[in-house]
């Protein structure tokens, strides 16, 4: 390696693992970089510019791009360190499209939010095609893929706009009827329920705690998200107080969503209770229509029950319903899929998220090595998932990526007009403040003029959460009442 700065130093020295995870877009084996001799890496730094190479063998890979100049030495430096940690990426990627032939379909881009790219090109004043053009051109993402990062740019476009003013709510029931095989969220099964009540004890003493930061702080109540877990796992009671507790803490949301992903944990009471309290949106997440998939990946339902709970939603006068389903589950094939969206168009949810199927390592059916539809064929069911939401009257809003995805696709929420969830757009383009309550839950301060982001997590151990809890909601005071 060639001599650079103590900048880029710093900015390189931790990338390894996201160049670790491009090679893993080529299915190049991880053991190429226990052999220092495989991947040269050169990079330096001249005048205005930083200049990366990357070698294997023969093959030779090459970058330059300018650095900041900004005067504030915070903004510099922070900007320099994405400017070589993009470049270093971007050039391995570079020579591992020469070393395979491979073409993902999102380019060099390994990042959870590539739509972040879009908006910073339409706010340098570039027109939406020409946004499309340097997506295709500099990272190399198909166009396709950066043609939907225009649209859903478009529809964000038009919601009311977030801000420093505003703040988020995040409330998370750590309970599930089942674990499902893919899952790795901090969710544990409800069981005999003994935890419900000392956990929803802690949760009532942090949101009393921490409610109030909202106003103490100058901002209002955007967006109000309630996710899991299941909520609607709750035993009817509980459900009923957690209903209460936010009726009278956090009345006002412009949008309240309620995740009630099982069919199997939804009741007419529990429906008609949500109706009540005002809550403007619900998710009955499917994930698939098929019984036998359901039964591989532990959903502790059948489609029948998923048909049943839609309709007792829709007799109870639900405003919005969500659908998720999930492309490349275990077993499935594209009429396996095709029948599952073909469910979803007759019960006509008013918004659809098309999740691609992401392993992480902690999920049950990574660890089982479950078998998986190959990449080709999930990127042919997602671009059906596209077709039916069209078909449905809906256009995309958001959309975000995760680690180990199959076909290195993507999440693309859908929504007929007007129906776009707030909470989802600003959680995935880190738009708005989050307070986030409940075991897991992490919230996050944004810094508009710097750019950067601060965040305070609490726990994810139902058991240490309940016995910590003053903990998590001291940290919160520290994330919004301190100063810059």
């Amino acid at each position: 390696m060639t001599p650079m700065n103590d900048e880029l130093h710093e900015a390189l020295e931790t990338i390894r693992p996201e160049l670790l995870a491009m090679t893993r877009l080529f299915g190049l084996p991880d053991a190429y970089w226990e052999e220092p001799s495989r991947y040269l890496l050169r990079a330096e730094t001249l005048p205005d510019s930083y200049r990366i190479s990357f070698s294997f063998g023969d093959l030779l890979s090459e970058r330059a791009a300018p650095f900041s100049t900004e005067t504030d030495p915070r903004a510099r430096q922070l900007h320099r360190r994405r400017t070589a940690r993009r470049l270093c990426k971007q050039t391995l990627y570079d020579l591992c499209r020469k070393m395979t032939g491979i073409h993902p379909p999102w380019g060099s881009l390994t990042g959870v939010r590539p739509t972040h790219l879009m908006l910073e090109a339409l706010a340098e004043g570039l027109s939406p095609q020409a946004a499309v053009d340097r997506l295709v051109r500099e990272y190399d993402v198909t166009l396709p893929k950066a043609e939907l990062l225009a649209e859903i740019a478009a529809v964000q476009g038009a919601l009311p706009p977030p801000g420093d003013g505003f703040m988020d709510v995040y409330i998370g029931i750590p309970f599930c009827t089942t674990r499902c095989a893919y899952c790795s969220f901090s969710s544990g099964e409800i069981g005999d329920g003994r935890l419900v009540p000392p956990y929803m004890d802690a949760l009532e003493k942090e949101i009393r705690a921490c409610a109030p930061l909202i106003a103490a702080t100058g901002r209002k109540l955007r967006a109000l998200y309630v996710g899991g877990g299941t909520p609607t796992a709750l035993p009817e009671d509980d459900f009923r107080r957690l209903l209460d507790l936010i009726g009278e803490y956090f009345p006002g949301a412009r949008e309240t969503t309620v995740e009630a992903g099982r069919p199997d944990t939804l009741s007419r009471e529990k429906l008609r209770a949500i109706r009540l309290s005002g809550i403007s949106r619900i998710s009955i997440n499917p994930q698939t229509m098929n019984d036998r998939t359901l039964r591989i990946i532990g959903r502790a339902h059948t489609a029948g029950q998923v048909r049943e709970a839609y309709a007792l939603a829709r007799e109870e006068g639900l405003p919005h319903i969500n659908m998720d389903i999930i492309a490349g589950l275990p077993g499935e094939d594209e009429a396996d899929f095709a029948h599952t969206l073909e469910e979803a168009v007759l019960l006509h949810p008013e918004s659809l998220t098309v999740h691609t199927l992401a392993l992480k390592r902690s999920s049950r059916m990574s660890l089982e090595n479950a078998p998986l539809p190959d990449g080709d064929m999930t990127a042919r069911m997602v671009d059906r998932g596209l077709r039916t939401a069209r078909s449905l009257g809906m256009v995309p809003y958001y959309l975000y990526r995760q680690k180990y995805m199959a076909g290195n696709l993507e999440n693309t929420g859908y929504a007929l007009p007007g129906h776009a969830c707030l909470y989802n757009v600003d959680m995935m383009e880190e738009t708005s403040h989050i307070l986030a309550l409940g075991a897991g839950g992490i919230s996050k301060r944004i810094w508009p003029d710097e750019g950067h982001i601060t965040r305070a997590p609490n726990v994810a151990n139902i058991q240490e959460y309940i016995s910590r809890v003053d903990e998590m909601a001291a940290r919160k005071r520290d994330l919004f009442e301190a100063e810059m």
